[in-house]
C-alpha cells in the first residue's frame, strides 16, 4: 500500500453489537464528565475576580487543551462504535495525529509553566508580583500553544510523508504514531523514530526541571513556620505534581514500550490513560484539595 492509502481502519473495543453499544455508552459518560468538569473550571476562573491569578490563568488553558484533546480521540471511537464501522479516513488520521499532538504538546509545555509559578511563588515570594505580571504569563501561555503547534507540524509532517507499505489497520482506537510507524516500509521510518528520540530527551529534560522546582519548593514549604502556611502551599502543589506524574507516567509508557506485531489489551488500557483519563481527572484533583477553587464553583452554580 503506498501511502496515498484513502482510509485507515481503527482497533475496535468488540465486534459484539451489546459490547459496541456498552462502549458507546461509556465513552460518552466519559466524554460528559470531562466536558463539564473542564467547562466549569473554565467559566469558574473567567468570571470569579478572585481567581484571576497566574496560577488560575494557566489552569484554565489547561482546561482547554485538555477539552481539545478528548475532542480529538473520543467522539470518533464513539462514533465507529454506534455506526459499527472501524475506518477513518486518510485526512482524518492526519487530523487526528496533527491536533492530538498539538493539544498534548502544549499541555506538558504548560505544565512545565505550572511548575516555575509554583516555584516563584514559594521560593521568591518577594519577585512574584515582577516575574510573574500579566504580560508575562500571556507570552508563556502562548509560548505553549505555539510549541505544540510547532512540534505537531514537524511529527505529522515527517509521519505522513513515509510510505505505507504494511496494510492499514491501526492497532489502537486513534491514529497514534508508534501504531502507523509498525505499517511503514523498515528503511523509511527511521527520520521520524529520530524525531520521536529527540522528543523523549525534550520531555526528559521538562521533567527534571519540574523534579528539580519540586524538591526546592518542598525545602521551602517544609520551612514555613506555620502549620496553616505549610497546608496552603502543599495544597495547591500537590494537585499539579499528580496530574504531572499521571500525565509523564502514562505517556512515557506508551510511547517507550516496544511495538507487539499484534493489538494487545495492554495498549488499549495505556492509550486510555494517557489520552482519556487526564481530561477526567484533572478536574477533580484540582478542585478537590483547593479551596479557592471549590468556593469558585459553589459562587458559580450557586450551591449553598
Amino acid at each position: 500500500m503506498s501511502n496515498q492509502t484513502t482510509m485507515f481502519l481503527l482497533l475496535g473495543f468488540s465486534d459484539v453489537r451489546e459490547l459496541q453499544i456498552l462502549h458507546f455508552v461509556g465513552f460518552l459518560v466519559i466524554y460528559l464528565a470531562a466536558l463539564m468538569g473542564n467547562l466549569l473550571i473554565f467559566m469558574a476562573i473567567t468570571f470569579d475576580h478572585h481567581l484571576h491569578t497566574p496560577m488560575y490563568f494557566f489552569l484554565m488553558n489547561l482546561s482547554i487543551l485538555d477539552l481539545g484533546s478528548i475532542s480529538v480521540t473520543v467522539p470518533k471511537s464513539m462514533a465507529n462504535s454506534l455506526m459499527n464501522t472501524r475506518s477513518i479516513s486518510y485526512d482524518g488520521c492526519v487530523a487526528q495525529v496533527f491536533f492530538l499532538l498539538s493539544f498534548v504538546t502544549a499541555d506538558f509545555s504548560l505544565l512545565t509553566i505550572m511548575a516555575y509559578d509554583r516555584y516563584v511563588a514559594i521560593c521568591q515570594p518577594l519577585h512574584y508580583e515582577r516575574m510573574m505580571n500579566s504580560r508575562a504569563c500571556v507570552q508563556m501561555a502562548a509560548g505553549a500553544w505555539i510549541s505544540g503547534i510547532l512540534y505537531s507540524v514537524l511529527h505529522t509532517g515527517n509521519t505522513f510523508v513515509l510510505t505505507f507499505c504494511g496494510g492499514n489497520m491501526v492497532d489502537q482506537f486513534f491514529c497514534e504514531i508508534p501504531q502507523l510507524l509498525k505499517l511503514t516500509c523498515s528503511d523509511s521510518y527511521l527520520s521520524e523514530v529520530r524525531v520521536l528520540a529527540f522528543s523523549i530527551c525534550l520531555v526528559l529534560g521538562c521533567f527534571v526541571f519540574m523534579i528539580v522546582s519540586y524538591v526546592q519548593i518542598f525545602k521551602s514549604v517544609l520551612r514555613i513556620p506555620s502549620e496553616q502556611g505549610r497546608h496552603k502551599a502543599f495544597s495547591t502543589c500537590i494537585p499539579h505534581l499528580t496530574v504531572v506524574s499521571l500525565f509523564v507516567c502514562t505517556g512515557a509508557f506508551a510511547y517507550l514500550k516496544p511495538t507487539s506485531s499484534s493489538p494487545s489489551a495492554l495498549d488499549l488500557v495505556v492509550a486510555v490513560l494517557y489520552s482519556v483519563l487526564p481530561p477526567i481527572v484533572n478536574p477533580v484533583i484540582y478542585s478537590m484539595r483547593n479551596k479557592e477553587m471549590k468556593a469558585a464553583l459553589k459562587r458559580l452554580t450557586g450551591y449553598r
